[in-house]
């Protein structure tokens, strides 16, 4: 038989989902601790785990799907590689010039810290070439001076070269001029260009990006070769794939070349899993709610499909790189409660208490109220976690949250800790409403899909504010990455920039182009070995009114652009008024880039199924206490979610804990267990 295995490596865990291949049936799951010094022995002892508890041997194993956040710790840690970068003469302080843009409020420059550049003035070098702006050679390149430069970089300590000229994305043959150089030199010396990264144009995004891919591409390439080198000594034989930030999945080598491109793999394996268990629950639009310990990481997709965009943050920086459009809050199960003196309001986060010391309630020595000793104190979560094998000091998460009641004057700790739990589920609803209302879009047309650890415990609060009904809580949904990784499919994009009013742009030019894009899309999943079945092309073309500094991307087909293109400018008119509220009619419209998409479809494990019983789930009780719920302590039952069967329905108050979980249904809510296991939370009519 063969075998497929997920794997998502968090920072404080490593999951694995493991399907047989050819029945798509389900495996087994296992949660094993990550090891941040070396990550790819906790992936090993998580493979020879999950193996063995199969009874298969890890040379079985047809495919490997791995999600890893190697390149964004690189990034957030800043122990990336030292950056060399060869521009062309006169532009050495592009990427310290950057873009005049600050964060935070008006004033926001005035406190502003710049961040180093990944590339120092010192590592830039200014090679003698120049193309215009047609793609046509003005100066040839200098090549005994970009072979001096070269050296000179490589031996004062460069560990990675990134080349990123003017007017490259028009034509790339002076980079890889350049680029073939330095292979000559130093065969196997870690290259980027700019033009194979990002063939885009805007020449500081272009050169921010792909230095940022050199930054993380030595550390990635060492983990993945590592990773490969450790489960061939295990007996390994499977084919490795490492998914995209934008829920794709690429090639190792693909990653250990251009592995900017999986820098946010991790929150994008989440979105790919939650899309998949709904859609096959009946819900095609859903708002993902992802709560961990530090943060929470919301997405909005619809029609089936994830929100792709093309510019996403890493730590301190802008790329263009397509990533899910995930929104980040810091609020999660550590987030630390405080009380300035000053103004005496509750504040939640963005503090952690992180995994070390953690919430007090963990009983590793921290004092600070967090969220999850705000739960504690309310019952909301159980005394014992991880199926038992870890307990709760109820007593100190009590001493920790009265610390809020005392500095607020509040006549209990209860009142304290509901309070925490209000202000963090409006924070993550703030992030909510960014994915969806100021996006145009109704959250009451969504279904929440809640999973990460403490996802589902507070799933039912966020809905409540945000109208967004059914909740749906997956089984096991502290592995949903990892069931992501292994859903995901091949996927990469080919783009050109092509400027023009869309009155001056040629149909006939348009459509040859996104054949011509279409063809390379075609030729690269051939390569992947994907079946023409499997295979699906589309294409779209990022739009913006004339002389706007952002654009929108907008869908077409190469024969609807060769009739004419006033379709799309009606489509691009549609989607600007829903996307910022208004419409700009008489301004020309114009098109900035076209685009391919290629995408390779993979088998689908099959989700557990039941058939449906009775209502009945007092056979799933397992005990009843008194729980705080809006300052009544209400009569509660904790079920065991192992032993809920399709069908059974019950009304809250009421928890449910599994291993790697909780979830709670409020007063006033009923839940449903659907015939895949997902736990369905609606209204009481």
């Amino acid at each position: 038989m063969a075998y497929r295995l997920g794997v998502d490596v968090g920072g404080t865990f490593t999951d694995l989902f493991l399907v047989n291949d050819e029945s798509g049936a389900t495996q087994f799951r296992v949660k094993t601790p990550s090891t941040p010094s070396d990550p790819s022995q906790g992936v090993l002892t998580g493979v020879r785990r999950i193996c063995d508890e199969a009874g298969i041997g890890v040379g079985e194993l047809q495919n490997i799907l791995h999600g890893t956040t190697v390149a964004t710790n690189a990034v957030l840690e800043s122990k990336g590689a030292r950056v060399g970068l060869i521009t062309t003469q006169g532009f050495k302080q592009i990427l310290h010039l950057a873009r005049s843009q600050t964060p935070g409020p008006l004033a926001g420059w005035i406190i502003m810290q710049k961040p180093d550049p990944p590339a120092s003035l010192a590592d830039t070098r200014e090679a003698v070439e120049r193309m215009d702006a047609s793609g046509s050679t003005l100066v040839a390149v200098d090549t005994a001076q970009v072979e001096r430069i070269i050296t000179e970089m490589v031996d004062s300590g460069v560990e990675s070269l990134t080349v990123a000229l003017i007017n490259s994305y028009v034509n790339g043959a002076h980079e890889r001029t350049i680029g073939e150089i330095a292979e000559r030199l130093y065969p196997g010396f870690p290259v980027t260009l700019s033009s194979e990264v990002l063939p885009e144009f805007r020449e500081y995004e272009r050169a921010l990006t792909a230095c940022m891919n050199s930054y993380v591409r030595p550390k990635v390439q060492s983990y993945l070769n590592h990773v490969q080198s450790e489960l061939a000594g295990a007996g390994a034989t499977a084919e490795v794939n490492i998914l995209r930030s934008d829920a794709g999945l690429m090639t190792t080598m693909e990653a250990a070349r251009n592995p900017i491109y999986g820098v946010l793999s991790g929150p994008s394996g989440g979105v790919a899993g939650a899309l998949f268990v709904a859609t096959k629950a009946g819900f095609k639009d859903i708002l993902t709610f992802d709560m961990g310990g530090t943060s929470t990481d919301v997405a909005l997709c619809q029609d089936g499909q994830p929100t792709i965009g093309r510019e996403t943050s890493i730590g301190h920086f802008r790329i263009k790189v397509p990533a899910v459009n995930v929104h980040t809050v810091g609020a999660g199960g550590g987030s630390i409660s405080h009380v300035p003196e000053l103004t005496k309001a509750l504040r939640v986060g963005p503090q952690s208490a992180g995994a070390e010391p953690g919430p007090a309630a963990y009983g590793k020595g921290g004092e600070e109220p967090t969220v999850t000793d705000a739960n504690v104190v309310l019952g909301h979560l159980p005394p014992s976690l991880l199926g038992g094998e870890m307990s709760l000091d109820v007593e100190a998460a009590h001493a920790a949250v009265k610390k809020v009641a005392d500095a607020m004057g509040l006549d209990s700790v209860e009142q304290a800790a509901e309070g925490i739990l209000a202000i963090v589920n409006e924070n993550m609803a703030g992030a909510l409403r960014l994915v969806s209302v100021q996006r145009g879009h109704d959250p009451r047309d969504f279904a929440l899909v809640a999973y990460g650890g403490a996802g589902p415990l507070h799933a039912n609060a966020v809905a409540e504010i945000m109208g967004s009904f059914p909740v749906l809580v997956p089984p096991a949904p502290g592995l949903l990455c990892a069931i992501g990784d292994l859903v995901a499919d091949f996927r990469d994009e080919f783009a050109q920039t092509y400027i023009r009013v869309l009155g001056d742009a040629s149909p006939g030019e348009v459509a040859d182009i996104l054949d011509t894009l279409g063809a390379r899309a075609t030729k690269w999943l051939e390569g992947e070995g994907i079946a023409e079945e499997a295979r699906t092309v589309s294409f779209s073309a990022d739009m913006r009114y004339h002389r706007q500094g952002y654009e929108i991307p907008v869908t077409l087909d190469p024969a609807d652009a060769r009739a004419g293109l006033a379709g799309l400018e009606e489509r691009f008119n549609q989607l600007h008024e829903q996307l910022y509220g208004f419409r700009m009619p008489g301004t020309a419209s114009e098109i900035v880039n076209l685009r391919a998409v290629g995408s390779g479809s993979v088998p689908k494990p099959e989700l557990p199924t039941g058939s449906a019983g009775g209502a009945d789930a007092s056979g799933a009780v397992a005990e009843e206490h008194e729980i705080v719920f809006h300052g009544d302590r209400l009569p509660t039952k904790i079920y065991d979610r192992a032993k809920l069967a399709p069908g059974n329905r019950f009304e809250g108050p009421a928890i449910v804990t599994e291993f790697d979980s909780t979830t709670v249904v409020l007063p006033g809510y009923v839940a449903e267990v659907d015939t895949n296991f997902n736990i369905l939370i609606n209204p009481k009519v």
